[in-house]
């Protein structure tokens, strides 16, 4: 609050700030109206190229619609921050005036915030003339399918620069509107998939014993794969093994000869991911036995763990005070921020959204997905201290 008649000085200070608050909303509501999916994101790169290069930033692209964008400093030394770009295959419920005008498209896991939160940043570090250390911003594709991460790593684009940071911010309805929350060390988990095929052989319902019940076989293993967390894992190791999909049978009086199955499995330790894939190797065996059928699955491994770095938790700790960070519970979620934690030390952090009084308290990947616009600033907020934290400027 003040106390006496402003000075022009405070005024204009003011009013760029109230200026680069309207610019991140316009942000988030111009790239929430143009979701797309995966790595085809042409109209989504186009509009954040245009406001970086706008901005004097050198921009670069990565794995086919990413971009990297580079402000050089007086130092050797370089801090990155990431955005993920891409949205969902959701058809948007909401009536706002800016709702999706891509039809079966939306931004439903708050991408459309990340990137506006990551051009107020570019913004305001766009106005600084004492730069210390290259600022990265990473804009990544594909996050919600094939990891985009990956292959930016893989690109080489980043090994250019010796990047002593990397951070992240992601929405989280669960989480108090504007709160911070991150754990120190594992956040999430490594994540996998299975696509599994059962072969058996037809008949007719009256003749059962004429065929290999492909239905049958499809149920029991089901089962078996849902023992696994309950009766061969210690109890203190959190994971997850989830069928999504089955499809089986042909007709009502027909014994059935196919059975697809898919889902996905999950765990913080990685020798306990590895112990659910023996498992349900094991079960797979013991089901063509039994069964009399052929079994074919193919679990891939997808991203690995999100694993804070301790220092940086720290640092960070120190920076923002205790209280002003909550320590939440690992997730059993995927991120693939773990790639470019292979590399270098980073830091995923939490921005609460829950706000029921106001009725946002919609989950991430639904339909309904919406925030309070105000804690688009809080991101900013927190992405300015994080880099004068490091050294990017003081």
């Amino acid at each position: 609050m003040f106390n006496g008649p402003m000075s022009l000085g405070s005024w204009f200070f003011i009013g760029v700030i109230k200026m680069q608050e309207n610019n991140v909303i316009r942000h988030r509501r111009y790239l929430h109206q143009i979701p797309e999916i995966g790595f085809e994101l042409p109209k989504t790169k186009a509009y954040i190229e245009t406001q970086m290069t706008a901005l004097g930033y050198q921009t670069y692209t990565v794995a086919k619609s990413g971009l990297i964008a580079v402000k050089k400093g007086t130092q050797d030394k370089a801090i990155a921050f990431r955005a993920d770009m891409d949205a969902l295959a959701i058809h948007e419920e909401n009536d706002a005036t800016y709702k999706s005008r891509h039809h079966g498209a939306m931004h439903a896991c708050g991408h459309d915030a990340h990137m506006a939160m990551l051009l107020g940043l570019a913004e305001l570090i766009a106005r600084k003339d004492n730069i210390e250390k290259d600022v990265i911003f990473v804009f990544e594709p594909a996050e919600e399918t094939l990891g985009g991460a990956k292959d930016i790593m893989e690109s080489g684009m980043l090994d250019a620069y010796e990047i002593e940071a990397i951070f992240a911010l992601h929405l989280d309805p669960d989480l108090e509107e504007g709160k911070l929350g991150m754990t120190d060390g594992i956040m999430t988990a490594q994540d996998g998939d299975f696509d599994l095929t059962i072969q058996g052989a037809n008949a007719h319902g009256t003749n059962p014993h004429q065929g290999n019940d492909a239905l049958l076989a499809a149920a029991q293993l089901s089962q078996q794969y849902h023992t696994i967390i309950s009766r061969s894992l210690d109890p203190m190791h959190a994971a997850v093994i989830n069928i999504g999909t089955m499809h089986v049978g042909e007709g009502r009086n027909i014994i059935a000869n196919k059975a697809t199955i898919k889902g996905s499995i999950r765990a913080f330790n990685l020798g306990v991911f590895q112990h659910l894939k023996n498992r349900m190797r094991q079960i797979d065996a013991g089901i063509e036995h039994a069964y009399n059928v052929t079994l074919d699955n193919v679990i891939t491994d997808l991203h690995p763990p999100v694993i804070n770095d301790h220092q940086l938790y720290e640092k960070m700790i120190a920076t923002f005070h205790a209280h002003a960070i909550t320590k939440i519970q690992p997730m059993l979620l995927a991120e693939d921020f773990s790639y470019y934690q292979q590399k270098m030390p980073g830091l995923f952090i939490m921005l609460g959204t829950k706000n029921i009084p106001q009725g946002y308290d919609q989950s991430l990947h639904s339909s309904t997905f919406d925030f309070n616009e105000a804690i688009l600033s809080r991101g900013v907020e927190t992405f300015e201290r994080l880099a004068k934290m490091m050294g990017v400027f003081s």
